[in-house]
């Protein structure tokens, strides 16, 4: 059983450690069950579907989810142009192939995770989009030269502002007013710094969030949001609930990028996820959260039979990487969750690139990583564990 974690009251009994906030934030507030429980019983209909009263309930509590998301992000503007989707997977695609056309040039990052560097892969290939990558370093340090080299005559620079694998955060406000000021337009990825850190984003064109991580909501939520005067077209096509009579899409946010039946129900959860940030603060949040992460660095740095991986930058994202020094990544997350009941995630983290920087393409390693409901004891019992399953050489 999880838990809610000290904000939402005392937490009771623990049975597992969940470190893998990095994936989902798998521990919620209890407000977020509440907002999908009322919405699924209460209200039930579809936002834009119709103008009777559950319809337009519908409506308002998507429009105040849109302005609460603005707010953590920091987002300011018409709330309109933030458009719901289904993760920052669907947002990305929806700006990458929005914007991206033959003989554009696109600049990404070592640091980008697979959400970025596949669309773009099949956008070299389809559409013959050319991709620059700027290389770094296993710091999490960004060659900045390089950087200022790959701008000219780019069309779209990827940000993603907390590395998933490193953990260790781009300096976003600097890059894209350099960015921009060569021209480029930039598309900022805040898949593993929204909710956890504030960030400015100033100099962005369009942003894109998930709603299961940082922000607190339920799977299948995220979304895009896209600076005035931008237009780009719909990735999907279809029912908006409005202009009907007309084969395009609605050129309108949102509606213009919004084709379909909202996830009512996880944008209701989203929003109430949202506020509960804005009701703790982010700066308590992003404080707690590194203090923890430093507790799980200083911690496992310690261990002999353990390297660490990830640097102890206190300004990042909650995220430590690490391998045994004898053992299979993978095979000392089975161990942690079946011995010692801690959750973490073995892989590659869908980000290959970042993974080849640390010389562990072919191995994987185990991240965990610690977010908005973890406590000291979750970390305290994972360096229990490590340690045990690695002085005893239960590590097969």
């Amino acid at each position: 059983m999880i838990h809610p974690p000290p904000y939402a009251g005392a937490p009771g009994p623990r049975e597992l450690a969940y470190l893998d906030y990095a994936a989902t934030s798998a521990r919620r507030p209890e407000s977020v069950n509440e907002a999908v429980q009322h919405y699924l019983t209460t209200v039930g209909a579809t936002p834009g579907r119709g103008g009777h009263r559950l319809a337009l309930e519908a409506g308002r509590i998507v429009l105040r989810a849109r302005r609460d998301v603005c707010r953590v992000l920091g987002l300011g503007g018409d709330p309109g142009r933030l458009v719901f989707g289904l993760n920052a997977t669907h947002a990305l695609n929806l700006a990458l192939q929005g914007v991206l056309g033959a003989g554009d040039t696109v600049v990404v990052t070592v640091f980008d995770h697979n959400a970025v560097l596949r669309p773009v892969h099949r956008l070299e290939s389809e559409r013959g989009v050319r991709v620059r990558m700027v290389r770094g370093d296993a710091s999490g340090a960004l060659d900045r030269d390089g950087f200022a080299s790959s701008l000219d005559g780019a069309r779209l620079v990827v940000l993603n502002v907390v590395s998933n694998v490193l953990g260790t955060r781009l300096p976003v406000a600097e890059l894209a007013r350099e960015a921009r000021a060569a021209g480029a337009l930039v598309l900022v990825d805040t898949a593993q710094s929204a909710g956890h850190l504030s960030v400015d984003l100033s100099d962005a064109d369009l942003v894109a969030f998930t709603g299961h991580k940082g922000l607190l909501g339920p799977q299948g939520t995220g979304g895009l949001w896209v600076r005035e005067g931008l237009a780009i077209p719909p990735l999907l096509c279809g029912g908006t609930g409005g202009d009907s009579s007309r084969r395009e899409m609605p050129s309108a946010l949102p509606d213009g990028l919004e084709a379909g039946t909202l996830n009512g129900p996880g944008i209701a959860g989203l929003g109430a996820g949202c506020r509960e940030l804005l009701s703790i603060g982010l700066p308590t949040v992003q404080e707690r959260i590194s203090r923890l992460k430093v507790r799980l660095w200083d911690g496992l740095s310690s261990i002999d039979g353990v390297q660490v991986l990830s640097p102890r930058a206190r300004d990042g994202g909650g995220i430590v990487t690490l391998v045994p020094r004898q053992g299979d990544p993978a095979r000392l997350a089975h161990s942690l969750d079946r011995a010692h009941g801690v959750l973490g995630r073995a892989g590659l983290h869908c980000a290959p690139e970042a993974h080849g920087l640390l010389g562990t393409l072919e191995t994987g390693a185990l991240r965990l990583s610690v977010g908005w409901g973890a406590e000291e004891q979750d970390v305290d019992r994972a360096l229990e564990a490590v340690d045990r399953c690695v002085v005893s050489g239960s590590i097969p």
